[in-house]
């Protein structure tokens, strides 16, 4: 059978009101009569709301097919379809997910074109057809679409002949490149033959790279690498656990060390070097605990773990630590997460940090040292004063163990009795040309934690300098950046309780933005839940398929309404579809 072009559909990004907010989309496409020239970015008259997420060279023209569309008319009982009501480009008749591969290519009118990916849906199709669940629900009955890539512009009409010029290297469909990015299961050899497809999107690529990388690393299988940014081993145990403080020790004028032993005497998990910890903190006896994240100082051990915190102003949980924990207190522990870690390897490691930043970072100094590694490493580090300086003499000392290693240290305002090429190295603030003007080597695993600023403006710079950006490593205190694509922009207040009476539910706690809600029945989600309380949140499906919203749980369950694709890794949890089976605690 003959495919054929049945419709040219266009588009321009348009406001929509939806929940209450602003979404900028071209979803909505809408049949054009005569000829449309197609372009390498585009088809004349067309445009996306978000290039972030659609649009570009491999995503030029999105393809929907007409059976699809009875399939779906069937599914949801509907009769009121028309042509672009997918937000495709091309309404097509043939070409099924099933039957086109990856790099199979065909002449319409008079465009050359290329198959590049399957479609990535997000909560936007959603929106367009009126069913939340549509991205969910289009990848789990394998009928995606895909996407074209431009190899030669040219002028098509609604009933050109698709004529296939040539055939793809592998004969992957876009209905098996799908199921292999989204369902349970990454076979190593499907992903080995994905890789060697020239024509696939980078963006799959990578995704299609971490999985087989996940899949050699010996280490946890669980979750979906090829969505979610790893996330390190499932925690040792869930929720808290009693540990005693067994040592404090002031390291500045505002930072002090807690290192915490068992109880009863029993081992502990030996964190990976750079992980977590979060601590129950018992400050006022009658109000809720204070739920903090801090990430393990000292060298990992089953025996014991040190956190390192920084008096903040006005901090009710750093003022309780400094002033009246004692030793010998016993604090509720979770066990050590994050997928902050070191990497395996043998080539140069450069750790960039400022202020309270060096934390992580000294963890995985103290492994380099305890295993006296023959790497280049260099540790650069920024703050005011010898004052202000943790550690110092402790990385001084680690890296006179280790062959190969340089330290610059820079103060931006530095006391009168700090001594140039003795405390510190360099006056002013570490920034991107002084990491340069260094001879850092370019092909490093660069790990950067810091504040905000310093952390952007360093990967940026990094990026910018030519760093792959699988080697540029970073870690933040506190809530991370949010991700809510198509949303128009708006101020965003600190995180607070949601506004009207409060729930009846079980608690959820809010680790890293330090407040406690009541789940109420107005929320279908803890995604829901966040926004009602400005949370900074990460997200894009909202159906449980694309994992941004993937979020560690310290404690506590979730139950599923609908079951997501393919489940999180061990842990951790998608927002965006679960609800609270009873009080709970998550890393947000």
């Amino acid at each position: 059978m003959t495919a054929r072009l049945l419709s040219v559909n266009v588009g321009l990004p348009r406001d929509i009101d939806w929940r209450g907010k602003t979404v900028h989309t071209a979803i909505w496409k809408a049949p054009v009569g005569g000829r449309r020239m197609v372009r390498h970015l585009n088809i004349d008259g067309d445009g996306q709301g978000d290039i972030a997420g659609h649009g570009g060279e491999h995503r030029a023209v999105f393809v929907y097919q007409i059976d699809s569309y009875r399939y779906w008319q069937i599914q949801l009982g509907r009769d009121d379809f028309t042509h672009g009501q997918f937000g495709e480009n091309f309404t097509i008749d043939g070409l099924s997910d099933q039957d086109v591969c990856i790099g199979d290519q065909y002449r319409v009118g008079g465009a050359l074109l290329e198959v590049a990916q399957p479609r990535v849906t997000c909560y936007r199709v959603g929106i367009r057809m009126g069913e939340p669940q549509m991205a969910a629900l289009l990848v789990a009955h394998g009928r995606p679409g895909f996407y074209f890539r431009v190899l030669q512009e040219g002028e098509v009409g609604a009933g050109d002949e698709i004529v296939q010029v040539a055939a793809g290297p592998e004969r992957m469909s876009v209905f098996e490149i799908n199921a292999l990015l989204y369902m349970p299961g990454h076979p190593r050899g499907q992903l080995e033959r994905a890789l060697r497809i020239p024509a696939l999107s980078p963006g799959w690529n990578a995704s299609f790279q971490a999985l087989l990388q996940q899949d050699q690393s010996g280490g946890a299988k669980t979750g979906n690498a090829g969505l979610a940014r790893p996330s390190g081993p499932a925690p040792a145990w869930p929720g808290f656990r009693p540990l005693r403080v067994s040592r404090k020790l002031p390291e500045s004028s505002s930072v002090v060390s807690l290192t915490f032993e068992s109880v009863d005497g029993s081992s502990l998990t030996k964190a990976l070097p750079g992980q977590f910890i979060v601590l129950r903190l018992k400050a006022v006896a009658d109000a809720p605990a204070l739920l903090r994240s801090y990430s393990l100082s000292g060298e990992p051990s089953a025996e014991r773990y040190r956190v390192s915190v920084k008096r903040e102003p006005h901090g009710a949980a750093t003022a309780y630590i400094h002033d009246e924990l004692r030793v010998g207190d016993v604090l509720e522990v979770s066990a050590p997460r994050g997928g902050f870690t070191l990497r395996p390897g043998d080539g140069p490691v450069v750790f960039l940090s400022a202020g309270i930043g060096a934390t992580p970072l000294l963890a995985m100094l103290h492994a380099l040292a305890a295993e006296a590694s023959a790497r280049e490493i260099w540790w650069l580090y920024g703050t005011r004063d010898h004052h202000d300086h943790p550690f110092a003499a402790e990385t001084d000392a680690l890296l006179q163990k280790l062959a190969y290693s340089r330290r610059h240290i820079f103060y931006s305002l530095p006391a009168a009795e700090d001594q140039l090429g003795v405390d510190f190295d360099a006056r002013g603030h570490m920034d991107m040309g002084g990491v340069r003007e260094l001879g850092t080597p370019r092909n490093a695993d660069f790990y950067i934690c810091g504040p905000s600023t310093f952390l952007s403006d360093l990967s940026a710079g990094l990026a910018e300098w030519g760093v792959a950006s699988s080697n540029i490593h970073t870690e933040i205190f506190g809530s991370g950046p949010p991700m809510t694509p198509g949303l128009a922009a708006s101020p965003r207040p600190r995180p607070h309780l949601p506004h009207g009476a409060p729930g009846n539910g079980p608690r959820v706690s809010f680790a890293r933005s330090g407040i406690d809600v009541y789940w109420g029945a107005n929320c279908q989600s803890l995604l829901d839940l966040a926004e009602a309380c400005d949370v900074p949140v990460r997200w894009s499906c909202r159906t449980g398929v694309c994992h941004t919203c993937e979020t560690g749980l310290v404690a506590g369950a979730v139950t599923y309404r609908p079951e997501p694709i393919d489940a999180p890794a061990g842990g951790n949890v998608l927002i965006c579809c679960c609800q609270p089976q009873g009080d709970l605690v998550i890393d947000l």
